[in-house]
């Protein structure tokens, strides 16, 4: 497929599940766009500055990928970046039916002009969450197996800080 895609997405923090979909969606289009969004219905562990930094050194190996943010509607968003196309990872079958709800709302938002690609995570992520990981890292367990030690060393470091 050419053109470019979008990811979005909290990340906070970005998990090699993240990354397993990046990569394959890098691998399927011209130019992969990971869009950090600003959901003020969430209460993020980092900043947005800090979740498009651990993603941009998250990605450094993908050639053809770049951390944007954004907030509001997805689609505008695609449209201010010139994308008809956005992914989203696949967990399980529970992920399904809100992705897919999602994704008929942005084409009906996009009039047709932005459509959703799903993808799964390799099975060795498709379990993974960053709501897991900070759980797990909260109670001090090992994580270097599910995140990029330049994520791992910040949430350390930020959960060292917490009350």
């Amino acid at each position: 497929m050419s053109g470019l895609v979008i990811y979005p997405g909290s990340f906070d923090p970005i998990t090699y599940g993240h990354l397993d979909v990046a990569a394959r969606a890098a691998a399927l289009f011209d130019e992969l766009v990971v869009a950090v969004s600003h959901n003020v219905g969430k209460t993020s562990l980092f900043s947005v500055e800090e979740r498009i930094e651990l993603a941009a050194q998250a990605l450094a190996d993908i050639p053809n990928a770049r951390v944007s943010h954004f907030q509001g509607l997805l689609v505008d968003f695609c449209r201010r970046c010139g994308a008809r196309a956005v992914v989203r990872g696949l967990r399980a079958v529970s992920d399904f039916e809100y992705e897919f709800q999602m994704a008929l709302t942005n084409r009906h938002l996009a009039g047709e002009k932005v459509d959703t690609v799903f993808l799964m995570p390799n099975e060795d992520h498709i379990y993974l969450s960053s709501s897991l990981v900070k759980e797990i890292a909260r109670f001090g367990g090992a994580i270097s197996s599910f995140v990029p030690p330049n994520v791992e060393r910040a949430l350390r470091a930020r959960l060292k800080e917490e009350p």
